[in-house]
């Protein structure tokens, strides 16, 4: 095993935050939407544009691991 893929590895593991992340922030839109249904819209949109960002650092963890393996 080389440090190349034990740096793969540990940027990897970057994915799991994001992922931990949407779950949290799934959990607590449903929450606000179950007390406030009128404002379902706007929660929808926030949340789905926070999700966004949070899955675009889990696509970014897994581009550097795949660098880390394939440039040298």
């Amino acid at each position: 095993m080389t440090p190349e893929h034990i740096g793969a590895g540990l940027a990897a593991l970057g994915v799991i935050g994001p992922g931990i992340g949407i779950g949290i922030l799934a959990g607590m839109s449903s929450n606000a939407i179950g007390r406030n249904p009128d404002a379902a819209g706007q929660i929808r949109g926030l949340a789905i544009i926070l999700a966004g960002f949070a899955e675009g650092l889990g696509v970014l963890a897994i581009v550097v691991g795949l660098l880390s393996l394939f440039l040298k």
